[in-house]
């Protein structure tokens, strides 16, 4: 018996964004253009300053620094694209274009996981074990931490990239997101995507899963240590020392956990009203938090705020 040829080869995609509001399509691509510029000069600077800057060459600021250059590769390789989306009646990217754009995206937000569960060690060390600190959290320690994260999501990426592009693509090719996302494209295959399901299932446990427990764990023993420290002062130095971070990993994770954990409705009417609230918090998600990070970081850190003043008024007073 012969089978049913079915199978052909997506040449390319189309992203439905807001095509079908297009009054919020204008609004949104002056939204999305300024906050992408704060993010390329939010962490641009900051990534000047920690580098410029032997105060902060520490590995609380090498991880900092990471994070910063995560974030604007990660809004760089996608915000584009949903530029042009708002501006495009039919906006098509194609199948290769759109697999390199999905590649990217995923490994920088699983790279983001691992790299705010590393931080949440280094606070965690340096509120528990002060005096150890140095010697724990050396060179030869923070620095493969920082490689071993962009490692993983990058080998991560890689494999889920393989199990997708190794699906057929057939008949419809809209992809009812702003960009190349991965659950969206799954949409579109015409085979079984069961292994696909299943290294999503580990995959979340790798990047969701293990890091909410690590960070949760680190921040019980580091609330019970700056408990037992006997002035009100004291427990307020420590505690700042580790508010920006737990204030970055809450509306990062939060964010993260509203979009996949929420129960979808089967109403259609309510359905299209859903797509529309996923696709408006992936935005938030993949623009909104990279422009928060180095603002929250800047105006919780004394450290980062002398540091760019110091870097401004030299470029100010050099000759």
């Amino acid at each position: 018996m012969a089978k049913t040829n079915w199978t052909s080869f997506t040449m390319e995609f189309i992203l439905l964004g807001l095509s079908d509001h297009p009054k919020l399509e204008k609004i949104f691509f002056v939204l999305v253009l300024l906050m992408y510029l704060v993010i390329l000069l939010g962490n641009g600077l900051l990534i000047l300053v920690t580098m410029l800057d032997s105060h902060l060459h520490t590995p609380m600021y090498f991880f900092l620094g990471n994070l910063s250059f995560l974030d604007i590769c990660y809004t760089t390789c996608s915000v584009p694209l949903v530029l042009d989306n708002f501006l495009t009646t039919r906006e098509t990217v194609s199948f290769s274009a759109c697999v390199v754009q999905m590649t990217l995206s995923f490994a920088m937000a699983g790279t983001e996981c691992l790299l705010l569960s590393m931080m949440a060690f280094d606070r965690y060390v340096a509120i528990c074990w002060p005096l150890r600190y140095p010697m724990i959290m050396s060179k030869a320690t923070y620095v493969p931490m920082a490689a071993s994260s962009w490692a993983v999501g990058g080998a991560a990426s890689v494999v889920h990239t393989s199990l997708t592009i190794r699906l057929p693509f057939c008949g419809d090719n809209v992809i009812n997101h702003f960009t190349c996302e991965i659950l969206a494209l799954l949409k579109l295959a015409c085979a079984d995507i069961s292994i696909n399901v299943i290294a999503m299932g580990v995959t979340n446990l790798i990047f969701l899963g293990f890091p909410v427990l690590f960070i949760s764990v680190s921040y019980v023993f580091i609330m019970a240590t700056i408990l037992r420290i006997p002035s009100a002062e004291g427990q307020k130095k420590a505690f700042s020392t580790c508010s920006a971070h737990l204030t970055v990993v809450v509306i990062f994770y939060g964010t993260l956990f509203f979009m996949y954990a929420k129960p979808k409705s089967k109403d259609p009417l309510r359905a299209d009203k859903q797509d529309l609230s996923d696709k408006l918090i992936s935005l938030f998600y993949g623009v909104v938090t990279p422009m928060l990070n180095p603002i929250i970081y800047s105006l919780r850190n004394k450290d980062v705020k002398a540091a760019a003043r110091n870097l401004v008024a030299h470029k100010h007073f050099s000759p």
